[in-house]
């Protein structure tokens, strides 16, 4: 067994009336509405563009409509992203911050790094709202600052996502914010049938965070997934 739901599982909830009614397959219907609730500019529409050219995933437009909300709910002025891509997260991102808030961004692809600075470009942010850094997450996260963020985003190597919460609690100040991206896996984690490692690793985030006494954390439906966790003050 998964440890989680799986995907044959019969999903109830308890109205304030006592009576317990079933969640249906129209779920799916509602949620690909919500998902794609919140219309995308040529800025965001241009960077997917090139994502999709480079065989790249890239957030959906409900899980950068949730990162944009939860940046500007944070007052973020100081985020880190582990995965730059072409820069769609990113805009959102930005998108949700402070006028004077800095995005700092990690990839180990430079080129990537450069459609991401097109398109932060092109939603009319300057040059100075952005801080590029080309290499692994795991060499560069260790030199950036204690408990100087309010948001850390993550979006890199499923095998590597414990890692990125252990630097995440690091970095981020009291209340701060870390979400992981895709931790639905396609629906391989919470399928019951043998997994890959990267799935496993995932299921093992995810209970680390569901049990952590230092994060409050929901699970939100869209896109691909997104965990999302405040860390205890």
């Amino acid at each position: 067994m998964c440890g989680f739901p799986c995907a044959t599982d019969t999903v109830t909830v308890a109205p304030t009336t006592g009576q317990e009614r079933v969640i249906t397959a129209n779920r799916q219907t509602s949620w690909a509405f919500a998902d794609a609730f919140v219309a995308e500019e040529d800025a965001l529409r241009w960077a997917r563009d090139r994502a999709r050219e480079a065989g790249l995933p890239s957030v959906s437009p409900g899980t950068g409509a949730a990162l944009r909300l939860l940046a500007a709910a944070a007052g973020a002025k100081a985020v880190a992203e582990i995965g730059t891509g072409t820069g769609v997260s990113g805009v959102y991102l930005l998108q949700g911050m402070r006028a004077d808030g800095v995005l700092t961004t990690v990839d180990q692809e430079p080129e990537r790094q450069q459609f991401a600075r097109e398109a932060f470009r092109a939603a009319g942010f300057a040059a100075n709202r952005a801080r590029f850094i080309p290499g692994r997450a795991l060499d560069v996260l260790p030199r950036l600052a204690d408990g100087g963020y309010d948001l850390v985003f993550c979006d890199g190597d499923r095998l590597e996502s414990l890692d990125y919460l252990a630097e995440s609690l690091r970095l981020l100040r009291p209340g701060g914010l870390v979400c992981f991206e895709g931790v639905f896996a396609d629906g391989r984690t919470v399928d019951s049938a043998a997994q890959p490692g990267e799935v496993l690793r995932v299921r093992e985030l995810l209970r680390t965070v569901r049990e952590s006494q230092e994060l409050l954390p929901s699970l939100l439906p869209v896109g691909d997934g997104l965990l999302c966790a405040v860390r205890r003050g």
